[in-house]
């Protein structure tokens, strides 16, 4: 009897062992490089608002017609949102992202040629329309490779390319207005082209690098395809949805739709304002970038430690509600005083907050969506949350035009962001209570 327990164990420890070197070489093959398109897909996103530093003088911009430019981008990603991830759910998530990455590197660049607000609004909405689909393709890839006690963990690595890019960017595209003059272009072109081409080429080489589905995986043995396939087909989902018309009915969704709107007005309006909001402080275009960076290099640590915790504990809706709450307590504080230490030392806060927010979020629609539904699904979360997108922008622009003062729209963000707090705990009652109910 002893012999047959003791076989047992071992059989156990060496699945588990096949089952970590599948994962592990997964990751690795593709963490890297989709961590490596987000970095670039956000310089793409932020770089607008360092460009403005200097642009908008030049294009003869108000605040309100930039905040208006910037967030446009996200009308048109909306439009295209779910269109774009029906179509991904067709043709395959590794053709589909590899798609996107190229024709937005392209329309980024492009953005060297505006000429006033018209032709501004336009390459922005051209961009958005570009991108579309991006972030909850990656998603739904996450979801057909890595079962969910891994998801929270890969997700979160990817999704600190944000914060990274933040933190990397603002140095970047402050070196990059020094070009000024460079070949007769102003150095805001220079910021457009030098990271626009990049994403292109990671567009090329995650078209080779991604795979289509576990069981033709090249790059694991048998053994390890066989752990992983059976691992994603035993994993239970609560309540799965596979139709995509009853998951829009879902309140859950609704719900996170809800969340997202409130987190990525706050995170687009930070990424565009923060530049404007360093400069009211006096600090110089170079300055500007190093000391914008770092907030975020707070938020990438705190964002991987916030993920591990929920996928460890399981918790990740209580996990969401702190972080958002933390979000508001560092807005809030960062304008209660007029100096620069207190201010950067709050919207670090933030900042925090909100990088956690979005590690966690994006591991719990899986948990319900799957198939189509979880293509369309993740997608409609995702473009009405880029609705902030759009509103935050116009939202800061036109209470400083009012106001003369960026400060009144962190104030305005920290509101909106209080209401997604008071969602995100109703989330939580929500999946507690369809935990109770028999699947």
């Amino acid at each position: 009897m002893e012999a047959v327990v003791q076989a047992s164990c071992e059989s156990v420890s060496e699945l588990h062992a096949v089952q970590q070197s599948a994962m592990r070489k997964t990751a690795w093959r593709f963490v890297p490089v989709l961590f490596l398109a987000y970095i670039f897909n956000y310089l793409d996103r932020i770089n607008v608002g360092f460009a403005s530093l200097t642009m908008n003088k030049d294009l003869g911009l108000t605040a309100t017609q930039f905040g208006l430019g910037a967030g446009l981008m996200f009308v048109s990603y909306c439009l295209f949102e779910v269109p774009s991830n029906l179509v991904m759910y067709r043709f395959g998530a590794r053709r589909w992202i590899a798609r996107i990455m190229i024709s937005w590197g392209i329309a980024a660049a492009a953005t060297m040629y505006v000429v006033g607000p018209r032709s501004f609004y336009l390459i922005r909405f051209v961009l958005g329309a570009a991108e579309a689909g991006f972030h909850p393709a990656v998603i739904f890839f996450f979801a057909q490779w890595f079962p969910a006690q891994y998801r929270p963990r890969v997700i979160a690595w990817f999704l600190g390319a944000i914060p990274i890019s933040s933190l990397l960017g603002g140095p970047l595209c402050g070196l990059l207005l020094q070009m000024n003059g460079f070949l007769g272009l102003a150095g805001w072109k220079w910021l457009f082209i030098l990271e626009g081409v990049p994403a292109v080429f990671t567009g090329i080489a995650t078209f080779y690098l991604l795979g289509d589905e576990p069981k033709t995986a090249s790059w694991l043995n048998a053994a390890e395809r066989t752990a992983l396939v059976t691992m994603l087909a035993e994993e239970k989902r609560e309540r799965p949805h596979r139709d995509l018309l009853a998951a829009l009915k879902d309140a859950r969704v609704l719900i996170l739709s809800g969340i997202i709107f409130t987190f990525t007005l706050g995170s687009i309006s930070m990424a565009v304002w923060l530049p404007q909001i360093l400069k009211g402080y006096g600090l110089s275009t170079l300055k500007i970038g190093f000391v914008a960076s770092i907030p975020y290099f707070f938020g990438i640590i705190a964002s991987i430690i916030w993920a591990r915790y929920a996928g460890r504990t399981g918790k990740a809706e209580l996990s969401l509600t702190i972080a958002m709450l933390v979000t508001v307590v560092g807005l809030v504080f960062s304008v209660l005083s007029g100096a620069l230490l207190p201010a950067l030392v709050g919207i670090t806060i933030g900042l925090i907050g909100l990088t956690s927010s979005r590690a966690v979020f994006w591991s719990i629609p899986p948990n319900f969506l799957t198939g189509i539904a979880a293509a369309g699904g993740i997608a409609f979360i995702n473009s009405v949350g880029n609705l902030g997108g759009l509103a935050g922008p116009v939202m800061v622009g036109y209470l400083k035009d009012r106001t003369g003062s960026p400060r009144s729209g962190v104030l305005g963000m920290a509101v909106v962001l209080l209401l997604g707090t008071l969602l995100a705990a109703l989330l939580r009652a929500f999946v507690s209570e369809s935990k109770k109910k028999p699947a």
